[in-house]
């Protein structure tokens, strides 16, 4: 049995963002296809923690801001990692879109060092690791071309998606200022488009809300090195309006909504697996 430690600043019961979902859900299908998975936020690791690992022992390390540079290095000279990267950490403002063409100057890059020494840079999407490699230059990066979700929630997705939709748009009440809620609340009412602001709320609760209209509009400031909530609407059926800043919108697969989406969705759950395995 493989052994992988999963260093990330936060989990999904802690903090349960996208990313931190996608990374739970990896993390258990890691386990079902045969792997010892132990979880631990970066601010725990330790230099002596790493050294005590066996040399096979493998890493997928997420978020890594509490990282301490010295567990980097360790890291660094002697242990296999991957970054699965779900936004811009070799920017110090985590935003390329600070930059013309989203890139950084180099006296703006950090971690370049240790993007460098890892077996691969896994990015969201095509769009996401365009970006990544135009800052970086490096031979590592792939893209994986998809998300995570839970059984339950492609599930209650797919419910969702079979029901009756009001004519209206869902717009995501986020007081993000890159989410832009005040943007899309502009272009509605400049388009006398009626719409609901969908607020803040569990998860079950929160897409239940945004899947009873037919239209979904986001516009961010900022590259979404995806947008599961972009996903989510298609999932539901929705229509979707917004920019270029969203990844998903260039896969391949966003062509489809609804059932055949989801179905797309599913097989994420065992091709992403894969392709981090591969990876190491």
């Amino acid at each position: 049995m493989s052994e992988i430690v999963f260093i990330a600043d936060f989990f999904a019961d802690e903090i349960p963002g996208g990313g931190e979902l996608n990374n739970d859900e990896l993390a258990e299908l890691l386990k079902q296809k045969g792997s010892n998975v132990a979880k631990i936020k970066s601010i725990n690791v330790t230099p002596n923690y790493l050294q005590e690992l066996g040399t096979d022992t493998r890493f997928v390390i997420s978020n890594f801001i509490q990282l301490s540079e010295e567990s980097k290095k360790v890291l660094q000279n002697d242990k296999a990692y991957i970054i699965y990267e779900h936004d811009h950490k070799y920017v110090k403002t985590r935003n390329p879109a600070n930059y013309k063409n989203f890139i950084a100057p180099k006296e703006e890059i950090i971690n370049f060092d240790f993007y460098k020494s890892a077996k691969s840079i896994l990015c969201q999407t095509d769009f996401h690791s365009n970006i990544v490699r135009s800052n970086l230059h490096l031979d590592n990066i792939k893209s994986l071309n998809g998300n995570l979700w839970s059984m339950p929630s492609i599930k209650l997705m797919a419910r969702i998606c079979d029901l009756k939709k009001a004519p209206k748009y869902s717009i995501m009440n986020s007081d993000n200022w890159h989410k832009n809620t005040q943007g899309a609340i502009k272009l509605c009412n400049s388009k006398q488009w009626n719409y609901e602001l969908i607020n803040p709320s569990p998860y079950a609760e929160f897409v239940s809300k945004l899947g009873k209209n037919d239209k979904f509009i986001f516009l961010p400031k900022t590259p979404e090195t995806l947008s599961r909530i972009v996903v989510e609407s298609r999932m539901m059926g929705m229509s979707v309006i917004t920019n270029k800043l969203v990844g998903a919108i260039n896969e391949k697969w966003f062509c489809h909504k609804g059932q055949d989406l989801i179905n797309t969705v599913i097989k994420m759950r065992d091709t992403i697996p894969e392709l981090v395995t591969q990876s190491f």
